[in-house]
């Protein structure tokens, strides 16, 4: 069974338990670099939680999930239509102002994220944010039904600098109100995608 799998098949316990998650200061953080009514990417976008704020803040949202159940819920709860899709198979080209990665690249398995992140930043515009949050640890394998990759600060600011196209902006740890991932520690991730530059 893969995160997937477990998402659809626990659809409506995840739901509940995640759609009053308290994400405000992570969310500030992430707005605060957009200007209003700009585009973002909800990636992984669970219960429509933070979709559901980005939209009646006035921002031009594009919510998905791979999982169809959570996509359901989630469309109704923010209502617009979610696209079920699985992270592999992103196909956008210099979209979104902004993309919000809250709690979801940290269920692609490590033969994978890189391909992954490159789709991600490839749908950002130049000068656009991204937000991703992973455990803090140096966990990767599967727990809880569900796959997890961990990063530690360090390693994160190593893969961040492997990739020169991004600026690391902010980067922090936290306890959040997220325990449905029985996660003690919270890594955040605040980059921007440097202009096109030509040598």
């Amino acid at each position: 069974m893969d995160s997937i799998d477990y998402y659809n098949k626990n659809a409506n316990l995840y739901f509940e338990n995640t759609v009053d998650s308290n994400t405000e200061d992570n969310r500030e953080k992430f707005l605060a670099a957009l200007s209003d009514g700009m585009a973002i990417l909800d990636l992984g976008c669970g219960s429509g939680r933070d979709s559901l704020e980005f939209i009646q803040r006035g921002y031009d949202v594009t919510a998905i999930d791979g999982a169809e159940e959570l996509c359901e819920l989630a469309s109704i709860h923010i209502g617009q239509d979610v696209l079920c899709m699985r992270f592999e198979e992103l196909d956008f080209d210099e979209v979104f102002d902004g993309i919000w990665a809250n709690a979801s690249l940290l269920h692609i398995n490590s033969d994978d994220f890189d391909g992954v992140f490159q789709k991600v930043i490839k749908a950002l515009k130049p000068q656009g944010i991204l937000y991703m949050s992973f455990g803090h640890g140096d966990f990767d394998g599967f727990r809880n039904g569900r796959y997890f990759k961990d990063f530690k600060t360090k390693a994160m600011k190593e893969f961040i600098s492997g990739h020169s196209e991004l600026e690391l902006l902010d980067i922090w740890k936290s306890n959040d109100d997220l325990s449905e991932a029985n996660l003690d520690e919270w890594l955040h991730v605040l980059v921007k995608k440097c202009e096109d530059r030509q040598e």
